[in-house]
């Protein structure tokens, strides 16, 4: 499990560095104001569904990151089951804040 996690946290750090990809942080407004990943937009879960087309013109890749991990693991579901591919989950904001410069 740890070698997997590691795996999957490397793809994370080489697909946060790259200029096209889109950081979405899927937690409500006043949660985004108390303290975010720099460079991340805010569109909380519940309004996702109104957003795919916002989602869709995105030229990169997205990753989601919340609090914990669990709101942008649906986050992606969501997007994935409304057509994009390439689409990750960032996990938690302490797990982004790793990667920040």
């Amino acid at each position: 499990m740890y070698v997997l996690q590691l795996y999957c946290n490397m793809n994370i750090e080489e697909i946060i560095s790259k200029p096209s990809t889109t950081v979405v942080d899927v937690r409500e407004t006043s949660e985004f104001a108390g303290g975010h990943f720099d460079g991340a937009i805010n569109i909380p879960l519940g309004i996702i569904p109104l957003r795919l087309d916002e989602f869709k013109a995105m030229s990169g890749s997205v990753v989601v990151y919340c609090q914990s991990g669990n709101r942008s693991g649906m986050a992606m579901h969501l997007l994935k089951q409304a057509g994009l591919s390439d689409v990750y989950n960032g996990g938690g904001l302490h797990d982004m804040l790793i990667y920040q410069d």
